[in-house]
């Protein structure tokens, strides 16, 4: 039986930099693909396209439909009066979490320090942007619908750990086939690796797909920092589940039938909503080794950062003994890591 371990120092490990993909492969479904199977301690190697020979027989496959939003905007400051940032020098804002009065916006700024209150930004294409609290970082733009401006003027928020711009192919590549909902700072990875093609071959071999909401804010990329783990205090995000959906999954549950979660993202939620959450809020359920799994049976997710709390929660559903192995071996076969990098499937 595998190890709990809650120190931090137990999701450690090493991995050399060119082994963090840059760009994505040309085919989606072309990604290398690691099978799991939690009972025999195995690990086989295979592509993404052949998914459909690991999966259970009648797999419902639950996806986070969210859309990634272009949510870095670079502005230019208007007036210089009261600031040591001249007028028309660029500062960075990036938009974390959208607030209800439908103007504003908690983000990130540089230079935050020289950025004064009630400093006006211009964003371009009419938009434009005031800092009204330097302390919460929020910024209250000119118009309602900000996300129809930033389809014209905001770039893609690629991770940190991709060195380089964005560039115009990401808006597609950075995006899963079936995002609807608009709201995420990073897209929700594993489901990156779904063609149209692929999902229309799964669904008439008796596999179906249901769609659940989960907005990736920034906190997803936050290292884990406490010695033990069980101190972590996790992001939050919003979650939304349609009623319809959650009696299919249900129904599905009560039919011994295997669900199989597309994501961390999606794990959570199912997760959240079996320990009696409503089916939409904020979530921030943080899973780690010795969680008890009650929705998911079958887990798709890339590979994930040392000292995450993605980590952990792949080190709870996989077992923490195998899951490290097969990231050694992971390393050792030169798989491609993170966001446009290769996938896993535990079953």
């Amino acid at each position: 039986m595998s190890s709990h371990p809650l120190s931090l120092q137990s999701y450690f490990y090493k991995l050399p930099e060119s082994l963090i993909a840059q760009y994505p492969l040309p085919k989606r479904d072309q990604a290398r693909l690691m099978v799991l199977d939690r009972r025999r301690q195995s690990i086989v190697h295979d592509v993404f396209a052949h998914i459909n020979r690991y999966l259970p027989s009648m797999t419902t496959l639950v996806v986070n439909n969210s859309k990634v939003i272009p949510a870095r905007l670079l502005a230019r400051k208007v007036e210089t009066h009261g600031t040591d940032l001249p007028a028309g020098r660029q500062v960075e804002i990036f938009l974390l979490r959208a607030l209800e009065d439908g103007y504003s916006f908690e983000a990130l700024l540089k230079p935050l320090k020289k950025i004064r209150l009630g400093q006006t930004l211009d964003c371009g294409s009419g938009l434009q942007a005031q800092l009204v609290d330097k302390e919460q970082r929020i910024v209250r733009f000119n118009r309602k619908n900000v996300l129809k401006f930033l389809q014209k003027t905001g770039h893609i928020p690629l991770p940190p750990y991709i060195k380089r711009q964005d560039e115009a192919s990401d808006r597609r590549d950075y995006q899963t086939v079936y995002a609807k909902q608009s709201g995420s700072v990073a897209a929700p990875t594993a489901g990156l690796h779904f063609t149209r093609g692929l999902m229309g071959r799964l669904k008439k071999e008796g596999h179906r797909f249901l769609e659940l909401t989960l907005h990736i804010n920034y906190g997803t990329f936050k290292p884990v920092e406490c010695e033990d783990i069980r101190f972590h205090s996790m992001h939050e995000e919003i979650y939304a589940i349609a009623a319809s959906v959650y009696e299919r999954i249900l129904k599905t549950k009560k039919s011994r039938q295997p669900i199989c979660a597309v994501g961390t993202t999606s794990c959570r939620v199912l997760e959240s909503i079996a320990q009696g959450s409503p089916l939409k809020g904020a979530i921030n359920l943080f899973i780690y080794p010795g969680f008890p799994f009650t929705m998911t049976d079958c887990l798709v997710t890339n590979f994930h950062l040392p000292y995450s709390s993605l980590l952990m929660l792949v080190c709870a559903f996989g077992g923490y003994d195998l899951m490290m192995r097969s990231y050694q071996e992971a390393i050792k076969e030169k798989y491609r890591f993170y966001s446009y990098g290769d996938a896993m499937l535990i079953v």
